[in-house]
């Protein structure tokens, strides 16, 4: 009745759409459960991968009850199924053919149709009446043909039980009558044990001989009354005595015959307790240890009663093979079937699922079979899979949601059931997030919990306070203007000269700028050594020489007194102001130190005399030298790459001397490596930097060689007759040099 209700007012929904079932629409009924649902649905429903049953052989499963159904619907039917695709009439119910039903009930004993019109749900019980037996039959009633209770009379069943001597005793019941539970008293074979059984229980038979066997040995005596049956509780009579006359026919090991050994001498036996002829030969009967490639036998002469324990060795094998026992000697051989043993070897084998190994003792297993969970994480990304560890990609995630799922405005919506790992549904209206800034959104509703970064163009200043940007999208913070910090550091004499930057300038270091106070030390290597080389040793000086010539600055004024100072100080010249004009209108300029906008670097080198005497006397290696850094300059102007370097092989000190001169002349740097005697020179030119001089030191070198006069004749001092020397004069020892670039801690 709640369905004809629903169905006639379309107030019944379909649970696969979740829609209303209208009353034109084609409708498919599950014979199981009796829920309705659209046609279409009903087959886009038995055709997924969802419906399938979980054997994947039983058909597709109902939506509401999971009832298995082989074949797919295809037709619209009334509900008793005699008519297709009925047509709607107002007066009958909607879906129905408005003829009688004529469907067999459910009751299975009941040969009555159903006598009501075309409806959906269950046929109603049978409404006849027939006459039916209680459970034992004595009595008859008229009831329902529908009714499902049995009847029971208040009579003795008195029907006979399973052991066919004695009847049921329990009132009218229903189903067969229970077994008899009297017992009875039964005794073995061999007549020596009795236990109680169940009467008309399959123990309960007997051969005449006993019912059951005792497992004990039987312990008749034979015919011969003289021995006792030594064989395990039987059931037909015992055998004849083994040692009759007229049962042993020869020797005890089998080799020989009775009737050879009576021709050789021996006594006929006459009664079973006469002892058996020996034939004298080695018994020879296979024993029950050995392998199954060498059998152990028998090494005692032929004798009767049991063999005497094995005195070879057998190997026995662990059941996977891979070790082996030796038993035997002082221990007595053994039967290979009667010890086994497990070696301590692990598998090493991969199992099934191809992930873990095997890893059992003594394994002889052939398939490897993974008893481990799966437990990766499913297509969903929230549930691991349960399955037994398996190769290959794990299945979808079954888990699903009867949820509805939503955008974050909740405009679009996906209706249940919604499968485990479904994303929220696309939305096309504008986000509605709280956002930081109040500058209009032009981004739609998303997903993410962090919204895309607002683009609207503001105007900020840049992270120097310089200027003030304009066109600059909201999102972004650190702007640099492009221009020199041109703040003052810490030292309060220089100014930061950084591109436009975050924080401060120095944040861990210390500046290091050359220092504009006038230097009381140095102008253009001109050094005034006499006034303080009594207060600074040799390698102090050379120490700070080699800081002067990478370009930092020395403080000195711990080393002389503030007098020394004052005459240490070295007047400037025209040079100096020159430079220095020239500095201040480069700062105005805004022209970089690197360049030479002046055509200072350009002009003409200045090669020492040091330099010069020394190239005098390897000219060759001077002459390499220059040809290396000239191309090494003019592959970094010509090329990309900003910087490029050269590494000379170890050399000694003089020569590392005249690299180290040469590549100031050419604006290289120049760096020693190693230790002695294995210690190198590795020069680097740079780009807009470095330069090649108009006149090579080479050709210096030949220009003054060529105005030079020629050089006068050795003059030789004569000594002394009266002292006793004869010859030259020994030289005077000439003064160390000490190199200031190339000077070791």
């Amino acid at each position: 009745g709640s369905l004809i209700e629903q169905l006639t007012t379309e107030k019944y929904e379909c649970m696969v759409c979740c829609e209303v079932v209208r009353i034109v629409a084609p409708v498919w009924s599950c014979q199981n459960c009796y829920h309705v649902f659209h046609l279409n649905c009903i087959k886009k429903w038995a055709r997924s991968p969802a419906s399938q049953a979980e054997d994947g052989n039983s058909g597709w499963r109902c939506p509401a009850c999971q009832n298995a159904s082989m074949q797919v619907p295809k037709t619209y039917t009334c509900f008793c199924g005699k008519v297709h695709n009925p047509e709607w009439n107002r007066n009958e119910i909607p879906h129905s053919c408005g003829e009688l039903c004529g469907k067999k009930r459910q009751c299975l004993d009941c040969p009555h149709l159903c006598n009501i019109l075309c409806h959906p749900g269950p046929c109603p019980s049978c409404p006849a009446f027939v006459t039916k037996t209680c459970e034992c039959g004595q009595t008859s009633h008229s009831v329902r043909c529908g009714q499902s209770t049995k009847i029971h009379c208040s009579n003795v069943c008195g029907n006979t039980l399973n052991c066919g001597k004695h009847s049921c005793t329990q009132v009218c019941h229903a189903g067969k009558c229970s077994p008899c539970q009297l017992t009875v008293q039964q005794v073995c074979y061999c007549g020596s044990n009795f236990k109680e059984v169940l009467c008309g229980s399959k123990e309960e038979f007997s051969d005449g001989f006993g019912s059951f066997s005792c497992q004990n040995i039987c312990g008749k005596k034979l015919n011969c009354g003289r021995h006792n049956c030594k064989q395990v509780c039987h059931p037909q009579p015992c055998q004849l005595c083994p040692r009759l006359p007229q049962v042993v026919y020869r020797c005890p090991c089998g080799q020989t015959p009775l009737s050879k050994l009576l021709e050789l001498g021996c006594v006929e036996r006459k009664v079973c307790t006469d002892p058996i002829p020996s034939c004298g030969k080695t018994c020879g009967k296979p024993l029950s240890c050995g392998s199954y490639e060498f059998i152990h036998t028998c090494e005692s002469l032929c004798h009767e009663g049991d063999c005497r324990p094995c005195s070879h060795t057998s190997n026995i094998y662990c059941r996977c093979g891979f070790k082996k026992k030796v038993r035997g000697g002082l221990f007595f051989c053994f039967s290979i079937a009667a010890i086994t043993f497990m070696c301590d070897k692990r598998c090493n084998k991969k199992r099934s699922c191809g992930r873990h190994k095997c890893n059992e003792v003594c394994c002889v297993d052939t398939e490897h079979k993974c008893s481990l969970v799966c437990g990766r994480k499913l297509n969903c990304g929230l549930h691991r899979c349960e399955e037994p560890c398996h190769r290959g990609s794990c299945q979808t995630c079954w888990q699903t949601s009867f949820d509805e799922l939503t955008c974050y405005c909740g405009e679009s919506v996906i209706y249940p059931p919604v499968p485990c790992g479904t994303q929220p549904p696309e939305c096309k209206k504008t986000c509605t997030r709280p956002h930081d800034c109040d500058h209009p959104v032009y981004h739609s509703c998303h997903s993410e919990e962090k919204c895309p970064p607002c683009t609207y163009l503001t105007q900020k200043w840049c992270m120097g306070k310089h200027e003030l940007r304009s066109n600059i999208p909201c999102h972004l913070t650190d702007i640099s203007c492009g221009l020199r910090c041109n703040q003052m550091l810490k030292c309060g004499m220089h100014k930061c000269k950084r591109i436009c930057h975050k924080g401060e300038c120095l944040i861990d270091e210390e500046c290091k700028q050359p220092c504009i106070i006038p230097r009381l030390f140095m102008c253009c290597l001109k050094l005034n050594l006499a006034l303080f080389f009594f207060r600074i040793a040799a390698i102090s000086i050379a120490t700070k020489l080699t800081d002067l010539q990478l370009g930092d600055s020395v403080e000195i004024s711990r080393l002389i007194t503030k007098k020394e100072m004052k005459q240490a100080r070295l007047q400037c010249d025209e040079e100096c102001l020159a430079l220095q004009r020239n500095r201040r209108l480069a700062e105005a300029l805004e022209i970089d130190d690197n360049s030479d906008p002046f055509n200072i670097r350009s002009s003409g080198p200045k090669y020492s005399d040091l330099l010069k005497e020394d190239a005098r006397k390897d000219i060759k290696f001077v002459s390499d030298i220059e040809k290396e850094m000239r191309m090494l300059v003019e592959a970094v102007n010509k090329g990309k790459h900003t910087k490029k370097s050269h590494c000379y092989p170890p050399m000694n000190r003089d020569h590392r001397r005249i690299i180290h001169e040469l590549a100031q002349v050419y604006g290289i740097e120049s760096v020693s490596y190693d230790n002695e005697p294995k210690r190198n020179v590795v020069i680097t030119a740079v780009k807009g930097k470095s330069i090649c001089p108009s006149n090579t030191l080479t050709s210096v070198l030949d220009k003054e060689t060529q105005s030079r006069p020629a050089p006068p004749l050795p003059h030789y001092k004569q000594t002394d007759k009266s002292s006793g020397n004869s010859g030259l004069s020994k030289p005077l020892k000439e003064e160390p040099v000490i190199d200031y670039f190339d000077v070791q801690d």
